[in-house]
């Protein structure tokens, strides 16, 4: 188990070892940041200074082991846009973010897990293909469509919510429903075949055996069995989801993280954009550690085999 336990943190540093390093350079070779702050007409001395000021005159390797030691004391650097520490302006929009995720992660488990049990409980019926096609088509639509038909529907034809913001709980719902309902899709149908699965198994033929109601089968055998798969398969959802919130928060302007990666990089601020890597691999890898352990837990085979 502690082998098990050393293992996991050790891939998850390399993971986030190699986020900082791909992303500084990827930065600092796509251009000159100064070129997109500073206006054209600025003079070639002020340039100059600016460079200097930053440690951007420095060579790529002098900057990046600079920048690592400066990481490990706890100093992500400013701004070069305001001149604010970057790990504070990050921080600031990390509560809208969690707030979306949250509310989102609800709706995609709130229609993903019963549309994936109505499926298998009509398995090869009408209804059965009417929710996978439904599933389908919520994942197989790009977020930045759907938010757009949202917006046209609730915010332009109907005048129910406002098109975009962050001020009220109104301003929630229209990117809940596009992250919750793209993300409900690939739960419905991981849970229809992990369910039939299941359903596959011997111990499940014995309980039908023993005369136990197809109800009392599908709760006490066989969702606490096909839950299990989920664990694993929520990591990944949460990768995904912080991903496409970038795009959802752009669209409705939402005040999040997702939205100040997008803006950060038009505006080359180069800082707050490693900030905001950093802490997205460190809350996925973060996220899979804890599914990892979790999953030890529930399973019983895993613990005996950790123990071993």
């Amino acid at each position: 188990m502690f082998q098990a336990v050393i293992r996991a943190l050790l891939r998850a540093t390399v993971t986030l070892f190699l986020a900082v390093t791909f992303t500084f350079i990827i930065l600092r070779v796509s251009g000159d940041p100064l070129h997109s702050l500073l206006p054209i007409e600025t003079p070639p001395e002020v340039v100059a200074l600016m460079r200097q000021q930053w440690g951007l005159d420095q060579p790529l390797y002098i900057q990046y082991f600079s920048y690592l030691g400066h990481l490990l004391r706890g100093d992500f650097g400013t701004s070069l846009v305001n001149g604010q520490n970057a790990l504070t302006l990050v921080f600031s929009k990390v509560p809208a973010t969690l707030e979306l995720m949250g509310a989102a992660l609800a709706v995609a488990f709130g229609a993903g897990v019963p549309l994936g049990i109505l499926a298998t409980q009509n398995r090869g019926s009408l209804i059965d293909r009417f929710v996978m096609a439904l599933a389908v088509l919520m994942h197989s639509l790009p977020n930045f469509l759907i938010a757009i038909l949202l917006i046209q529907l609730f915010a332009v034809s109907l005048r129910l919510l406002p098109s975009g913001g962050g001020s009220t709980a109104a301003h929630l719902v229209m990117p809940v429903l596009v992250i919750g309902l793209y993300n409900a899709g690939i739960i419905a149908r991981f849970v229809r075949s992990s369910t039939l699965e299941v359903l596959g198994q011997r111990y499940i033929l014995a309980a039908r055996a023993k005369r136990i109601g197809e109800r009392a089968v599908l709760w006490q055998h066989v969702m606490p069995n096909a839950a299990l798969p989920l664990l694993t398969m929520l990591g990944f959802l949460i990768g995904g989801m912080i991903g496409g919130a970038a795009v959802v928060e752009t669209v409705y302007a939402w005040p999040g993280v997702g939205r100040f990666l997008v803006s950060s990089v038009a505006q080359r601020d180069l800082n707050v954009v490693q900030t905001i890597v950093i802490l997205v691999t460190a809350t996925m890898v973060s996220a899979n550690l804890l599914i990892d352990f979790l999953y030890i837990l529930a399973d019983p085979r895993l613990r005996h085999r950790a123990a071993a």
